[in-house]
């Protein structure tokens, strides 16, 4: 049987951490943010981290030297994300591109991927020890963008954890950094889908103008969110499998096909969510 997450206790042997630069020159200059991305909200950083099983063809392969070399090449098309976050007038937030690179730690956990349970779910032992919080790194300006770290496990799998300054990324944006990541890891010499800053695009016109209705801002009569706390919530860990996914997908009209397994998820949360 599988040990439980919450009393499982294992040592974390770290490297000193590193600045992963682009593997090329890259340019050196200004982005803007939009200004969407300049509310107090969003300065934060975010985190998660991913479980990888052993698998037999990486034999004699060492997934940290593979992901390090392969996040440098990445970089080069990235480059932003190997710069450092400034203010400017009025709090306006923007990039600057000096290839300083990101944060970059190697670790060896002495634990084994079976040892963390089946299923995997938060919350998970040692956290803070597989996504150290580099003293200093954790500010939203003038700090690395990215925190990588790598874990090797006695199993032969690995974990990879990552802090992300949200200013600078989304979801879907984060989704396409880190699929580029495993095109370099796996060979390839420039990206199939490459990244484009267009930011200027989400800034509101000078002076502001109004052009139609936002309803997101409306109050929904009988909603509860006002008076949600913390104390209100409990937290559950929900898995679902491809049929189930599958089932979900047949509930959803036939010109609404195409949409992605997280979109599917996300329109059904509403009815599985009760307060």
């Amino acid at each position: 049987m599988a040990s439980s997450p919450t009393s499982l206790a294992f040592k974390v042997h770290r490297r000193e951490p590193e600045l992963i630069k682009p593997a090329k020159p890259t340019p050196r200059e200004f982005k803007l943010l939009s200004d969407i991305d300049d509310p107090e909200g969003l300065r934060f950083h975010i985190s998660f981290i991913q479980f990888y099983r052993h698998n037999p063809s990486m034999h004699g392969k060492d997934p940290v030297k593979v992901i390090r070399e392969a996040i440098a090449k990445t970089l080069v098309f990235y480059y932003p994300f190997a710069g450092r976050l400034r203010e400017g007038h009025n709090r306006k937030l923007m990039v600057e591109c000096t290839s300083e690179g990101i944060l970059f730690i190697e670790a060896d956990a002495d634990v084994t991927l079976e040892q963390f349970g089946d299923p995997l779910q938060p919350p998970f032992p040692c956290l803070e020890e597989l996504l150290f919080d580099v003293p200093g790194s954790s500010g939203v300006l003038n700090c690395p963008l990215l925190f990588i770290q790598v874990s090797r496990l006695k199993c032969g799998g690995f974990l990879f954890a990552l802090r992300l300054n949200h200013t600078m990324s989304d979801g879907p944006g984060l989704v396409q950094f880190m699929a580029a990541v495993a095109e370099m890891a796996c060979g390839a010499n420039a990206l199939s889908v490459p990244p484009v800053w267009e930011r200027h695009v989400l800034n509101a016109t000078d002076p502001p103008r109004v052009t139609c209705r936002h309803r997101e801002y409306e109050e929904v009569a009988g909603s509860k969110s006002s008076n949600i706390t913390h104390d209100h919530l409990v937290h559950r860990s929900f898995f679902f499998s491809p049929s189930e996914l599958t089932a979900l997908r047949k509930l959803v009209p036939p010109h609404l096909g195409h949409c992605s397994t997280f979109e599917i998820l996300t329109a059904w949360q509403g009815p599985l969510i009760q307060f």
